[in-house]
């Protein structure tokens, strides 16, 4: 099994369920607050360890964020390339409605201080066929996706969140693009499904494409084929991880030599219990508990 290297996000979650998201000028009251352990990057480590993956998370947090490698750490993830910056974690402000869905407001603190020097250490310790799994929430991108790709890192991108940055970045590089329908559209300048993927097609023809499509499952795209996997059915209590759980299962069991078929289904089946439960990585399942779960298909 090829190592998995997450290099991304550590995030304090502050989660607030409300009535309804709020609006300018309004001042709402919540009907609860939690702190969570979250991040894009920390659950998509956590995710990939609890689908059986043998990873290792880098990144920077403060001197407040020792519960978040602590987390990492329970759940299986090698935590010996996070650091100790020192400013202040970072932290989110999350909304979550009755329906389950969120909003996310996001402070970088620490993500947003990872220097050269950093990134070539990590690095140095793995190999060609290795995965590198990234999102947008750290610095230093451009930097690290040339120096993995250089040492023949497989990278694994989720533009998310997607903004202006993400067109100065060597994507290209990357090995499998993982984005839903609202990044595709940013990224190819189109709407429709199918013209997303055959215009990214068309412009990164090396690359590997996952579509995400919320209630519609999602379509991989490798090239030489499509694959469409549905989603499975689930009461919906938190929206927050459910993307994160998708990814980290799916590179996971890619990277355990699965066939994509396989790989695309169980990372749907982890997505659907993740949603059934309210935090982020508090969410994410085991792979037992994946194997072990009813789920009925979506219609």
């Amino acid at each position: 099994m090829a190592h998995i290297l997450s290099y991304g996000s550590l995030n304090l979650d502050l989660v607030y369920q409300v009535p309804h998201f709020v609006q300018a000028g309004e001042t709402l009251s919540s009907t609860s607050r939690t702190v969570h352990c979250g991040g894009k990057g920390l659950n998509q480590s956590i995710a990939a360890a609890r689908a059986g993956g043998t990873v290792s998370h880098a990144g920077k947090i403060g001197g407040d964020g020792t519960v978040l490698t602590d987390i990492l750490r329970k759940s299986g993830v090698d935590t010996d390339f996070v650091t100790v910056g020192d400013g202040p974690s970072g932290h989110a402000v999350i909304q979550v409605d009755p329906s389950g869905q969120n909003c996310i407001l996001l402070f970088g603190g620490c993500n947003q201080e990872i220097t050269h020097e950093e990134i070539d250490r990590v690095l140095a310790r793995f190999q060609a066929g290795d995965y590198l799994i990234l999102q947008n929430e750290i610095n230093g991108l451009d930097y690290l996706m040339t120096q993995a790709a250089r040492r023949g890192l497989r990278i694994v991108f989720n533009p998310s969140p997607i903004d202006v940055s993400i067109s100065r970045l060597p994507l290209g590089e990357a090995w499998l693009l993982i984005f839903n329908e609202i990044e595709g559209a940013a990224l190819a300048g189109c709407d429709d499904e199918e013209d997303i993927l055959n215009t990214l097609r068309r412009r990164w023809p090396r690359c590997r494409l996952l579509l995400t499509l919320g209630s519609h499952g999602c379509v991989y795209d490798d090239g030489q084929r499509r694959l469409r996997q549905g989603i499975y059915q689930a009461e919906t209590v938190d929206t927050t991880a459910a993307g994160d759980t998708f990814t980290g299962y799916f590179v996971a069991c890619m990277a355990a030599g699965r066939p994509e078929e396989e790989c695309l289904d169980l990372a749907s089946r982890a997505a659907a219990i993740a949603v059934s439960r309210p935090g982020a990585a508090p969410s994410i399942p085991t792979m037992d508990e994946v194997q072990r779960c009813t789920l009925r298909r979506g219609e």
